[in-house]
């Protein structure tokens, strides 16, 4: 078949997380509490390090950059899979198609380099204790931000350069909820071994290197702190612990899917929502539950705002009204 004889797809079917239309409903629910806990939990986090100045430091910096890059891993998809879920034909266009393919890789991309910069804030905080504020000046903190950014933008454009000149012409049902690159690949009208070999390739690079230096960093970290018994680096383990649960938490899946023989529908799916919806909520409760600078930050933010009374009362008129 020519090329010119290609009848250029414009838009795709989502399939969605169910075909069940008794389901719709219970799941449009469920996830929209989901995805109201992800905004406000990550938003709170966010406000409380810039309000408190005793938060003012590097490693909560970092912690508010993250929370606001799992709003934005968090809201490139949900809304579209909500808004899906109250109608019968999931439709999306070519175009928005590609904006979605751009920002998954854009966002979950720069949140695997944002984990390193975080690793490595933690390293310079316990094994150079007495240089840290001097190595952890306000321009290499901007950096350690600005670098994830970039890094994912050149990721997710090399991802794009693979598929978007890709030919569209026959099967446009996409058996997710939203874009995925694989998925999409698969649609292409010719052979597309090659790209997604390069496809692959290029994500396990990137995943495969920010894993490996995480490993090493950790493993530097922990040999230091379990060398030194003083009281200062009980705080340091208990930071650690979150830190390497929010690394084991994002990688797992990523290692999970590179090391499973095939792609099924239990395991694309599955690993979308766990990536769009249970990491960005996870998050802020395992930065929060163990951190006690934090909690007094936002028991004191509370009082600022919301006296007892006001408290109850809110609830009350949110409740009747």
């Amino acid at each position: 078949m020519n090329e010119r004889n290609y009848s250029r797809v414009t838009e795709f079917v989502l399939l969605g997380l169910s075909s069940s239309k008794e389901l719709q409903p219970f799941l449009f629910l469920i996830f929209s509490l989901l995805y109201l806990a992800i905004l406000l939990g990550n938003f709170l986090i966010i406000l409380t390090v810039t309000s408190d100045s005793r938060l003012h430091t590097p490693m909560y910096f970092l912690l508010a950059n993250l929370s606001f890059i799992d709003m934005c891993v968090a809201s490139f998809a949900t809304p579209k899979m909500l808004a899906d879920f109250l109608v019968e034909r999931k439709t999306i266009s070519f175009e928005a198609c590609l904006a979605q393919i751009f920002c998954v890789h854009q966002f979950a991309g720069g949140e695997m380099v944002l984990l390193v910069s975080m690793a490595y804030d933690r390293y310079v905080a316990i094994c150079k204790p007495l240089h840290y504020m001097t190595i952890m000046s306000r321009r290499v903190c901007i950096t350690l931000v600005i670098i994830p950014w970039f890094v994912g933008f050149i990721h997710t454009m090399s991802q794009l350069a693979f598929t978007v000149n890709l030919p569209f012409c026959g099967p446009n049902q996409v058996d997710s909820f939203f874009c995925d690159l694989p998925l999409v690949t698969k649609l292409a009208c010719t052979d597309t071994y090659f790209v997604s070999l390069l496809i692959v390739a290029d994500s396990g690079v990137l995943t495969l290197s920010t894993f490996v230096f995480l490993v090493i960093s950790y493993t530097v970290i922990l040999i230091t702190v379990r060398n030194r018994s003083s009281a200062s680096m009980a705080k340091a383990r208990s930071t650690l612990t979150a830190h390497i649960t929010v690394v084991v938490l994002f990688f797992g899946p990523c290692i999970f899917i590179y090391a499973w023989p095939f792609n099924g529908y239990s395991v694309d799916k599955v690993l979308a929502v766990f990536y769009t919806i249970f990491t960005p909520i996870l998050n802020p409760l395992i930065y929060t539950l163990r951190n006690k600078e934090v909690k007094a930050a936002m028991s004191k933010l509370r009082g600022r705002y919301l006296k007892p009374g006001q408290v109850s009362e809110l609830i009350r008129n949110v409740l009747f009204m």
